[in-house]
């Protein structure tokens, strides 16, 4: 796993990137209004500076501030974050993954959820028969 992976973060740094995503970019008074408990600045910057070097996130310089902004798209975030679950507690097994969303405990899915689902199959087919 490389160290730009989001698997690799601490809980904190996951819930700082959460934040970032969700505002897109952020002063450290941003995020430590974002996280809603008592951290201090000082410990919300440093989080912030290891989150720069682990590559994940970036900052611009506005006047006296920095601007942090996640480094990578969210897209690209899902499709690892979601690799990492599959992995973890699927054994790496996409269908069990998308299973568990059938399950009976689950709530049930719209039919225009089956639909899309449906469609995204079809997709996945053509494609497969393309490389064949």
């Amino acid at each position: 796993m490389s160290p730009h992976d989001s698997a690799a973060l601490t809980r904190r740094e996951r819930q700082l990137m959460d934040i970032l995503y969700r505002l897109e970019q952020a002063t450290v008074a941003d995020v430590m209004d974002a996280l809603g408990e008592e951290v201090s600045y000082s410990t919300v910057r440093a989080l912030l500076g290891r989150l720069v070097a682990k590559g994940v996130a970036r900052y611009a310089v506005d006047g006296p501030r920095y601007v942090y902004s996640p480094a990578r798209p969210v897209t690209r975030e899902r499709v690892s974050a979601l690799k990492h679950v599959v992995n973890t507690f699927f054994g790496g097994s996409r269908v069990d993954a998308v299973a568990a969303l059938f399950d009976k405990q689950s709530s049930a899915l719209t039919d225009d959820e089956l639909d899309h689902l449906a469609r995204l199959v079809q997709a996945a087919r053509a494609r497969d028969a393309q490389k064949e």
